[in-house]
């Protein structure tokens, strides 16, 4: 049985420890805040281009007469033989079953469509970490361009053969840590030229979908073939328990974190009316090249509104974790109090006996 000092030792530590777990939570708290206001912010663009490309796809010949579709590689629906996940993690830890839970939607995924050949694009260090150590890393080599490809001199990555089904073709740590749009947007290029390319058949993400700190939840959307614009094409999402829900819900209210979700309606109308007036605009470069470089924005920012989204819920797992932790270590020193007190008493007690005793025995 431990002694009163070990007991007041093990106390102090538990206390330096809900110290540290206490500061976390609140630099996750503003952390969390930060990156709500940076979500919200980046909302009505992604509406306002969705907005222009429905508006351009009613005045230009673009689409198929055949199919009644758009005439566009981005549209083009090919059977998914080649596909590419794009892992959203984060990372750091001390998040609980954040970077748990999207790993286990993307091996979930990646289960499911086992006759297809994956491409892995891991964006932060723990999803990165734990892809790498269950999958093998693809190859590439350097090939300069020949002149009739249009090409001459250039250089460009080219991949070797294929070792396995599922392999990690890039990864991206720290990118979340300091998100910047010129980033995002060399990787929207690089997905959107591998599919015009027809080096996939299908884009995929999987990342935490955050609307506020008790409506979350983790979604494998669909970023390419385009199957509506401004529409979100879900293949497969799993929401967080109600006890979850509730811990989190608690954890808010403690730091003074809004639960509801924020009011963006009549931003989003405002947004929607963006560029669709009836009547005719006057284009300065053709209306197709327009849509060519507004459908590449189109995805840099649904892929930028994911990324936005899972920043802020990890924020909101940390400061949900942290807030647990400090609970726990509470009700640790407490239990640890009652015991070395007990001890302590028990050792006044022994004494006591032993005087009396020894006063009787005189």
């Amino acid at each position: 049985m431990a002694n009163v000092l070990d007991l007041r030792r093990r106390i102090r530590s538990v206390k330096n420890t809900r110290q540290i777990t206490r500061a976390m939570k609140m630099v996750a708290a503003a952390k969390l805040r930060r990156a709500q206001e940076r979500a919200l912010a980046a909302r009505p663009y992604a509406k306002m281009i969705s907005s222009v490309l429905e508006s351009l796809s009613r005045r230009v010949e673009i689409y198929d007469p055949a199919t009644g579709r758009l005439r566009h590689p981005l549209f083009a629906v090919r059977e998914e033989k080649r596909v590419l996940l794009v892992v959203v993690s984060g990372d750091k830890g001390f998040a609980g079953a954040f970077n748990a839970n999207i790993l286990k939607m993307a091996l979930k995924f990646i289960a499911g469509n086992a006759e297809r050949e994956i491409d892995l694009e891991a964006i932060g260090k723990k999803g990165r970490d734990q892809l790498r150590r269950r999958y093998p890393a693809a190859v590439f080599h350097e090939e300069t361009g020949h002149e009739e490809s249009g090409e001459d001199g250039a250089k460009r990555q080219v991949r070797d053969e294929r070792k396995a089904s599922v392999e990690v073709v890039g990864d991206h740590p720290g990118m979340l840590l300091k998100l910047e749009t010129k980033d995002v947007f060399e990787l929207a290029e690089s997905i959107v030229d591998r599919y015009v390319h027809e080096e996939i058949d299908a884009a995929y993400i999987v990342y935490n979908e955050f609307k506020s700190v008790i409506a979350q939840r983790v979604v494998v959307e669909r970023l390419l073939p385009i199957m509506e614009i401004g529409g979100q094409q879900i293949a497969g999402a799993e929401a967080p328990s109600v006890e979850e829900r509730e811990r989190a819900g608690e954890a808010a209210r403690s730091a003074g974190i809004a639960l509801e979700e924020a009011d963006t309606k009549e931003a989003d109308e405002e947004a929607k009316k963006f560029g669709t007036a009836n009547v005719d605009y006057i284009y300065e470069q053709p209306a197709e090249e327009l849509f060519d470089g507004l459908l590449r924005q189109y995805i840099f920012a649904m892929l930028y509104h994911a990324m936005t989204e899972s920043v802020a819920a990890e924020q909101a797992a940390r400061m949900t974790a942290m807030d647990s932790a400090t609970n726990n270590a509470s009700e640790m020193i407490d239990s640890l109090t009652l015991n070395m007190n007990r001890v302590r008493q028990a050792a006044i007690t022994k004494e006591i006996i032993e005087i009396v005793s020894g006063a009787a025995a005189l």
